[in-house]
């Protein structure tokens, strides 16, 4: 029968079992991974299961690397997240949050755009560091991505984003997000991408500022292709600021948002 170690198939014996195929091809590998879960004992394997050897401390080859990172998934969930593309307008607080969770999550190809610098202002909520102050938030989201994962396909670009250059920057993505923290750019991205991409789903944020309820963020569908996440109501203002925790959620709501839709999920 045919199973996969370490995202290559191999044809293995019908009786085989998980710890004897440990033994037979990595006896010293101390982190075995079973369909994305780890395994304690042993257990029989079956067609087309999925199975991970890692030993802890050892640096693995470049061709196995990007395997094992994915080993925790869902079996099935990387090869449709590698596939896929992802735009994301705004690489602050969300964007910048979003972007690393999808790229820590495999998704292939992600098209980022923002026009400006980091200043140290950003740093109490966004994804960059105090030695890259005043660097274009563009570069340095690239930078900080490609040290988690070289495998995923960066294309940034640092421009002030319009009508006109909308469609053309984000035109064949699957998936599209916004991540602005104003409220005329929210609406222009929104009003913009859908009219040029009425089936492409957009997943959106409003009212996450402050440190209030964070059961109150969860996703809204607004419309036939428009997701939103926050509280609808919470908007930065004097006395209620951005704060990591909340904004981090929110975040982590867009991008676990992304993955459901690529996955087909509504």
């Amino acid at each position: 029968m045919k199973i996969k170690v370490n995202e290559r198939e191999r044809t293995v014996a019908d009786d085989a079992t998980l710890f004897g195929l440990r033994d037979a091809l990595k006896p010293d590998a101390d982190v075995v991974i079973f369909n994305g879960a780890p395994a304690a004992a042993d257990r029989p394997l079956a067609a087309g299961d999925e199975v991970v050897l890692i030993r802890r401390g050892e640096i693995p080859p470049a061709e196995e690397l990007e395997a094992l990172m994915a080993s925790r998934h869902t079996p099935g969930v990387h090869e449709r997240l590698r596939a896929a593309a992802v735009g994301i307008a705004g690489l602050g607080g969300l964007g910048s949050a979003i972007a690393i969770a999808l790229a820590r999550s495999g998704v292939g190809r992600l098209i980022l755009a923002d026009f400006d610098v980091i200043e140290p202002s950003n740093l109490n909520r966004q994804q960059y560091f105090v030695d890259q102050i005043g660097r274009p938030k563009a570069e340095a989201l690239v930078e900080n991505l490609r040290r988690i994962n070289p495998y995923v396909r960066c294309e940034a670009h640092r421009v002030r984003l319009t009508r006109e250059n909308i469609p053309a920057l984000f035109g064949g993505v699957d998936v599209m997000v916004e991540a602005f923290d104003r409220a005329d750019q929210k609406v222009l991205l929104v009003e913009t991408f859908t009219a040029a991409f009425p089936d492409t789903p957009l997943v959106a944020a409003s009212g996450l500022a402050g440190h209030g309820d964070s059961n109150a963020l969860r996703a809204h569908r607004m419309g036939r292709r428009l997701y939103v996440i926050g509280d609808l109501e919470s908007a930065a203002q004097p006395g209620r600021g951005l704060m990591a925790p909340r904004v981090g959620i929110a975040a982590h709501l867009q991008a676990n948002t992304v993955l459901r839709l690529i996955m087909g999920e509504e």
